[in-house]
């Protein structure tokens, strides 16, 4: 079995609203026809189909406050219940001891010496490394991991050479944004297909998708719902292209944020733990550890138990 980790940046399981939820007030044909056409919404999960479960996971995890980016991503990533740890949620980006707790082993590290295959999937423009040497700027927690782990973050040459992906599928917000010559403009239906093939072709693959998380800061609803129709764009493509009976695709988030466009600030929802894949793929995950998987901590021990023991 091979793995695609899809994470999507402050979404979570709001209310069936489509005044303040654009993933309410948005068709998504693809994400609903795997929620037995029902919507990404707190109401919808737990859910069972032939393709995919849904289940609601705790970004809260038990600690006072608003779950943030970096003690959240840093849960997702090696299992362990960051915040909990400092006693505080902090983000966006990882202070001292939350990075204590990504560069001392992650899922990339761990996966990597278990012998797997392993490969990050974004593209960074140059602007991005230049203000990392720097120092203007700092990891946030992903690409912390990815680099802790010995992986190299993928550049625009990649990008060109269709072995990543922008941030935005489809390089528009390079050449439009970034001022950046030279990059294929694809489609979102391509970019899922392209997305497909990378990961199939590793054991196990991270793509980090964070205008989700920007777009509800700025309560934009109309940019919101036209987000989210192009990432269902890219989700049909992705499915389209890959191999539902062998492969697992997980998709999930950090924190709220996106479902609640009344406020700019993150939200107390849980957020989506969408497993897609046949049903004994699902199974065979779930059984993988030896805790439910009720929040975020839960993902890391589970994909590690369910790759490595093939190994």
């Amino acid at each position: 079995m091979r793995c695609l980790f899809f994470f999507l940046d402050g979404v979570g399981l709001g209310a069936d609203d489509p005044a303040t939820n654009p993933l309410s007030a948005t068709e998504m044909p693809n994400l609903q026809a795997l929620l037995t056409g029902q919507k990404l919404v707190a109401a919808s999960a737990p859910n069972e189909s032939s393709q995919a479960t849904l289940l609601a996971l705790d970004a809260c995890l038990g600690v006072p406050g608003l779950p943030q980016s970096a003690t959240g991503q840093a849960s997702l990533l090696t299992g362990i219940n960051v915040p909990a740890k400092i006693g505080y949620h902090y983000g966006p980006k990882p202070n001292q001891e939350v990075a204590a707790y990504l560069v001392n082993g992650n899922l990339f590290s761990q996966l990597k010496a278990n012998g797997l295959q392993i490969d990050f999937l974004n593209a960074y423009p140059p602007r991005y490394f230049e203000a990392i040497q720097s120092r203007r700027r700092i990891y946030s927690s992903i690409p912390l991991a990815v680099t802790q782990a010995g992986l190299r973050l993928k550049t625009s040459i990649d990008l060109s050479a269709g072995l990543a992906l922008s941030a935005d599928f489809t390089g528009a917000g390079w050449r439009d944004h970034l001022g950046i010559s030279g990059i294929p403009a694809i489609s979102p239906d391509r970019a899922g297909r392209q997305l497909a093939k990378l990961a199939q072709a590793n054991d196990f693959s991270f793509f980090e998708y964070w205008l989700s998380d920007y777009a509800g800061h700025r309560q934009d609803m109309k940019a919101a719902c036209s987000l989210l129709t192009d990432f269902d764009r890219v989700l049909g493509g992705l499915l389209e292209a890959w191999h539902m009976d062998q492969d697992l695709i997980i998709i999930t988030s950090d924190h709220g944020n996106l479902e609640d466009l009344s406020t700019r600030r993150h939200t107390y929802h849980a957020v989506p733990g969408l497993l897609i894949g046949a049903p004994h793929l699902r199974q065979k995950f779930l059984q993988s550890t030896s805790a439910q998987l009720q929040d975020l901590t839960g993902l890391a021990p589970a994909i590690l138990n369910s790759l490595a023991n093939e190994t």
